[in-house]
């Protein structure tokens, strides 16, 4: 099992493409987020993904920088399943106000033959807190991040054995209220917008973002074995991999990992 990064950035980079990325077993995808554009087609281009191998998705949260990409991705899908080529059919996992952002985007915006299949082979299944499905052959839990800008949820994947594999928790600051699912997982996918040293001029928890900082003490905290890093800033994207692992391993004992777009990140073992 591994996990593509299609994307590593925040809302406003300009030198790689938003937090987006798909986790891999062997033939199967589930995609997180996709992005503010149709460049998620370039990225699983290059990833050597095809959208028809896309039957399971999930979109964390309405913001645009992760929601626009997926209109690309259900219009690609349906045109397949049009001509017969898309075998199957499609999940997008979501909340009710980021499926009722998806649902009225594809109203207005798909032709009708395209808008023909959602409901019908594009599924958009609702999530609810605590919820559990079965993606990937493996249980993956959804849970509320307790967001107060807007509602944003992120999920635990479970392995074989029952342990808690790997969580990712969004793209905000850290909220205790799911503390009890974010606690002893192999794996934390945390967001961090910038260095600490970068906190007074960059604004983070205006944002309800975080620090590398603060990234590494929740996942020490939390317990974690591996934290991954994303979500972050381009402005000095060729040091960023440096910079944010030098900062990392001041507050965090454990792997640390600071991908850049189209990393394959392995992850350790198979599931």
């Amino acid at each position: 099992m591994k996990i593509i990064m299609l994307g590593t950035g925040h809302a406003l980079v300009r030198e790689c493409y938003n937090t987006c990325f798909v986790i891999n077993d062997a033939s199967r995808n589930f995609l997180v987020d996709a992005g503010g554009g149709n460049l998620i087609l370039h990225r699983l281009k290059h990833a050597g993904i095809s959208v028809d191998d896309i039957h399971d998705a999930f979109v964390t949260h309405k913001h645009i920088d992760h929601v626009l990409g997926m209109i690309w991705l259900i219009r690609i899908i349906a045109q397949d399943m049009n001509r017969g080529i898309y075998v199957g059919n499609a999940r997008i996992f979501g909340n009710d106000d980021v499926l009722s952002v998806l649902l009225d985007m594809c109203e207005k915006l798909l032709l009708p033959y395209q808008f023909a299949f959602v409901g019908s082979r594009i599924i958009f299944r609702q999530v609810h807190d605590g919820e559990i499905c079965e993606i990937l052959g493996r249980d993956v839990r959804f849970f509320d991040i307790g967001s107060n800008r807007t509602k944003q949820f992120g999920f635990n994947l479970f392995a074989r054995d029952g342990r808690k594999f790997l969580t990712c928790c969004g793209d905000e600051t850290f909220h205790e209220s799911y503390y009890d699912y974010a606690q002893g997982s192999d794996w934390l996918m945390h967001e961090a917008f910038c260095l600490s040293s970068e906190a007074e001029i960059c604004k983070p928890y205006e944002k309800n973002h975080s620090t590398v900082k603060d990234a590494c003490e929740n996942a020490a905290r939390l317990g974690a074995k591996n934290l991954l890093i994303y979500h972050a800033s381009d402005e000095n994207i060729l040091t960023r991999r440096e910079d944010y692992t030098r900062e990392a391993r001041e507050f965090f004992p454990g792997n640390i990992f600071v991908p850049y777009d189209l990393e394959v990140i392995d992850l350790g073992e198979e599931l």
